[in-house]
């Protein structure tokens, strides 16, 4: 039995601590932040890796984990149908999958208020030291603590997120609010708005309390929107009292003036049934499009997995699903080489190519939503774009792709 610490209690901390746990090893997780951080997040799509990691982690895969669709839809600014694809998926929320990991990891060892400061390795272990004051020693060091990772920082200070030109408004909609209208023309599919220089997706999900039953379900929304770096973006992240959050606004500080303006625009480029969704969410939130990209996972006896090693643009549907295989594929190291460096390094062999991979993979399907940012949205810029291609590829599983 080894001693291992894992750094971050999100998503995938928690399949890598459970996975760990359950093969026999004394697992720590330290979480930064306090409190429940159930809540958090949006829409997920599964794929058939993050059902095999969820199970492997303890969670119980059945209908019970989201919503079960069909198919997908196009939808132009009037609202038609211009194109469909019949392509089963069950979709999820963050929420749901956290609720899951969390409840089956124990209590007392998942730390909260415990920001990594530094690390110390030796020839036998590492040591953390966290912000609390408080040390930690154990055999292995695993970084899962997201796309600014305190980690990933002192091991690999060259990498950098990289802001992508464009950013996504997100929220989701209770189905009880919505017209029989956007009901029945798509609240059931994954639907998809194709408007000049923009890109809207939307499924359903687990309403409050993670109900899945009809008429308590919600509807997930990401609408993806060019913005400059010097000017957009640095007014999306400043509040209504002129307070800048470079790193992220958080949702309750997202102005309002830009909420209304975000609101008009949908009204006026957006199916009316993806405008309706989006004038009666509660709290829409701002999310800025990055890559990271890792050359390196493994730095002796510490390793870097999910967001901390790679973040892939949403259009690939794969971040949950990326830190389910590179849980899985740890889990499989330690096992065959002991919690070692060797284990770490035989991580990084299994991983650091498919990491790079589906990067490469969300780089060129977010290429068209890019030149809006870097051509600043000016009108004659917009790349073409076919919508049975885009139903095709984007958030599709890479085992079962659409015939």
């Amino acid at each position: 039995m080894a001693r291992i610490l894992i750094a971050g209690g999100s998503l995938g901390g928690l399949l890598a601590a459970n996975m760990l746990l359950r093969e026999g090893h004394e697992v720590q997780l330290l979480e930064k932040a306090t409190g429940s951080l159930d809540g958090r997040g949006a829409g997920i799509v599964t794929h058939a890796a993050l059902n095999r990691g969820l199970a492997r982690a303890g969670v119980t895969v059945d209908d019970s984990l989201g919503v079960r669709i069909a198919s997908r839809v196009v939808l132009d600014a009037a609202g038609e149908a211009v194109a469909s694809l019949a392509l089963p998926q069950v979709l999820t929320s963050w929420s749901r999958l956290y609720t899951l990991l969390h409840e089956a990891f124990p209590a007392e060892r998942y730390l909260q208020g415990r920001a990594v400061q530094g690390i110390e390795q030796a020839a036998g272990g590492v040591r953390v030291s966290c912000e609390s004051g408080e040390r930690f020693e154990a055999d292995l060091l695993i970084a899962s603590d997201g796309i600014r990772s305190a980690v990933r920082a002192q091991c690999a200070p060259e990498v950098q997120p990289q802001y992508a030109g464009y950013i996504a408004w997100r929220g989701v909609c209770d189905e009880a609010l919505l017209s029989r209208f956007t009901l029945s023309s798509v609240f059931e599919q994954f639907g998809f708005g194709l408007p000049a220089g923009e890109q809207l997706i939307g499924y359903p999900v687990a309403g409050s309390g993670n109900a899945t039953a009809r008429g308590r379900r919600r509807y997930n929304f990401v609408w993806y929107r060019a913005a400059d770096e010097q000017t957009g973006l640095r007014d999306l992240l400043t509040d209504a009292d002129g307070d800048h959050h470079p790193l992220g606004i958080p949702p309750h500080k997202v102005s309002w003036r830009q909420v209304a303006a975000m609101r008009e625009s949908a009204r006026a480029l957006l199916a009316p049934q993806f405008a309706e969704i989006i004038e009666k969410t509660a709290q829409p939130f701002l999310q800025p499009i990055y890559d990271v990209h890792s050359e390196r996972l493994a730095f002796g006896r510490v390793a870097l997995m999910g967001d901390a090693a790679f973040v892939a643009r949403p259009h690939v549907g794969m971040g949950v699903t990326k830190a389910a295989e590179d849980a899985m594929a740890l889990a499989d190291s330690i096992r065959e080489h002991g919690a070692t460096a060797a284990a770490l390094r035989a991580f990084e062999a299994a991983r650091l190519p498919p990491g790079q991979a589906v990067v490469q993979r969300a780089r060129r399907l977010g290429a068209y939503m890019q030149a809006q940012g870097q051509d600043h949205g000016q009108p004659g810029t917009e790349a073409r774009r076919d919508a049975e291609t885009v139903l095709r590829e984007t958030a599709i599983d890479p085992e079962h792709p659409p015939t």
